[in-house]
Parts: C-alpha cells; sequence; structure tokens
C-alpha cells in the first residue's frame, strides 16, 4: 500500500483520531450524517484547504519555499535506491553526487512550478490524481473494523466468496473431423460398447480419437469448463451423475464420454473459513466508499460546464473519412 509520505503533521494526525469510528457507518441515518461525522473522508476530501489554513493560522509553520533540506532519511533512501538495482556499494564522492542531483531536481521542480509549467500537463495531473487515490487507500487501511461488524459485511455479500461446484472426471473424445456428420452416432455406439467397463480397463482405452484435450480433469469448475469446452458443455456436464460412463455431450470440439470420478457441490463457506479473505475484501469496499464519498464532496464544489455532445462535430477527428470516430449510441441522450 503506498504510504502517505506527504501528509502535514496535523493533517495525519487527524487521519489517526478518525481511526476507529467505521461502525459510525452502520448506525441510521444515512450517508450525510457519516459523511458529517466522518473528519477522515472531510480530511480527503479538503485536504488542500485543510493544508492553507493551517498555514494561515500558523504563519511560523508555514515551508520556506527557498530553502532545501535534504533529511538523513533522504539521504538513506538514496543509498537504498541505488544498492536495490544491484550495484557496489556508494562511494563518498557518488553518494555527494547523487545528493546533488536530487537538489538540482528539486530546484528545477519548484522553479518549474513558479513558472506555472504544471499547468494543462496532463502527465502531472494524472500524477496529481493518482496520489489523491493512494491517499484513500491510506485512509481505508487505517480502518480497522470490529469482528462484528465484518460479519454483518459478510451475510450480505456472501456471494462474493462462494466456493463453485468441482469435478473430477475422465472424457472420451469424438472428432468431427474423422467421423463428419456421424460423430454423436459414432460416441453413442462407444458409449453402448463400454457399458458397465471400469474406466481404466483395456476396452476403453482403445476408445475414442486422439486429440491434444487432456483425458483427465481434475476439480474442475464450470468457469473453466466454460472457457475450455464452451457453454453448452459447461452446463450438460454438471448435470451428468456418477457412476458409469454417461453422454455423449457436444462441445466446441466435437462429442464426448464422460466418466465422473467425483463431485463437490458449490457451497458459502463459514465467516471463520474466510475471515482474512473477507477483510481484505472489506478494506477494499471501504477505500472504494471513501474515494467515491469524497470525490462527490470535491465535485460539489464545482460547476461542471459540457457541450452537448450532439453539438459537436466528431467527424474526421483522425484525419480519414473511412471510418467514423464515434459511434451514435455511444453518445448519452
Amino acid at each position: 500500500m503506498p504510504a502517505n509520505n506527504g501528509a502535514h503533521p496535523r493533517a495525519q494526525s487527524e487521519i489517526e483520531a478518525s481511526k476507529g469510528r467505521s461502525t459510525l457507518a452502520g448506525k441510521p441515518g444515512g450517508r450525510m450524517r457519516r459523511l458529517l461525522g466522518e473528519p477522515l473522508v472531510h480530511f480527503f476530501a479538503v485536504g488542500a484547504l485543510v493544508f492553507g489554513a493551517y498555514w494561515l493560522l500558523e504563519p511560523d509553520a508555514a515551508p520556506d519555499t527557498r530553502k532545501i533540506e535534504i533529511s538523513a532519511n533522504d539521504v538513506r533512501q538514496i543509498i537504498v535506491a541505488w544498492l536495490a538495482q544491484g550495484r557496489s556499494p556508494l562511494t563518498r564522492d557518488q553518494l555527494q553526487s547523487l545528493i546533488d542531483q536530487k537538489v538540482s531536481e528539486e530546484v528545477l521542480f519548484r522553479e518549474g512550478l513558479a513558472l506555472g509549467l504544471d499547468r494543462n500537463d496532463e502527465i502531472i495531473r494524472r500524477r496529481v490524481a493518482q496520489k489523491m487515490d493512494f491517499l484513500a487507500a491510506d485512509v481505508a487501511a487505517l480502518q480497522e473494523p470490529e469482528k462484528a461488524e465484518l460479519e454483518t459485511w459478510y451475510s450480505a455479500n456472501t456471494d462474493r466468496f462462494a466456493v463453485p461446484p468441482h469435478m473430477s472426471f475422465r472424457q472420451l473424445y469424438f472428432s468431427p473431423d474423422l467421423h463428419g456428420e456421424n460423430t454423436q452416432d459414432a460416441a453413442k455406439a462407444a458409449l453402448d460398447a463400454i457399458a458397465g467397463k471400469a474406466a481404466d480397463s483395456a476396452e476403453v482405452a482403445a476408445v475414442g480419437d486422439s486429440s491434444s484435450l487432456r483425458n483427465y480433469y481434475r476439480k474442475a469448475t464450470p468457469e473453466l469448463m466454460l472457457k475450455e469446452f464452451g457453454p453448452d458443455f459447461a452446463t450438460e456436464l454438471f448435470k451428468l451423475q456418477p457412476d458409469g460412463w454417461r453422454g455423449p455431450i457436444q462441445s466446441g470440439y466435437g462429442w464426448h464420454l464422460i466418466w465422473i470420478d467425483s463431485v463437490e457441490p458449490g457451497r458459502v463457506p463459514s465467516f471463520a473459513e474466510v475471515e482474512t479473505e473477507v477483510k481484505s475484501a472489506w478494506r477494499d469496499a471501504r477505500y472504494l466508499e471513501i474515494k467515491r464519498d469524497a470525490l462527490e464532496e470535491m465535485r460539489g464544489q464545482y460547476t461542471v460546464v459540457v457541450p452537448p455532445l450532439d453539438t459537436i462535430d466528431m467527424s474526421n477527428l483522425l484525419g480519414t473519412e473511412q471510418t467514423p470516430t464515434v459511434s451514435p449510441e455511444m453518445i448519452p441522450q
């Protein structure tokens, strides 16, 4: 998780002070009450205003824009970054050169800001937005849910943790390239010939056509079978019962006879079985919630003006009239 290294100490203390208040989300009163009672989200939404107010009220704490300070931790980070590339230890001259390089980079950065070179720069805009995104992730990571809250959340999201059915089976393949329109009939005839015979018998080994498909699938899921054989095969496969050869069923490759070794039905695990996964998923959901709420609050402070899309000439944007650049049905009405 990216660290919030750039947070001001007072702002950081507000984040830490809000730890443990996530249980407010479960109380009645709607999202607005929770939002108003959640300084964590307010910090994220109006962080810039917090920093500005702090520096106005305490001018002595405002940073000296003409002072560049390289801390001991900065020097350690330079050394670590160098060694992480598999290089030999730095000499004193090399270290001093890297420090000078870092200072030069900071000077150029500050002077560039002073000249407004950061404005209307798509890369810088994306990077700043990404760092705000990281801040939301850090905020979510600071919150430690109570077990009861996790259990309640899990009860409402059990489908995300459901274990799909599994099947271990053998298959005999019959190729349309060899049998043509009679492929299904050939598979039916083979089924009659091996009825009652063990799956590993010599008679069975002589039946079926060679292919690149596996003869045995262990703990296959419907999703895997759908990807490998197609939706019709996956659906019909999990309708079959064990004890003997079954089929034939069709796939995108041809026809198959099936011997089922074992079937494990799908189930919903208990909370205790997946508590670690639930906690991780809860944090992901909380991060998205914090990000959404904060973005909505920030966006509410702006007036957004967008021209009607149907009034914009979107033809020939790529310098060719051969293909339309935007499909009409993609434009919201």
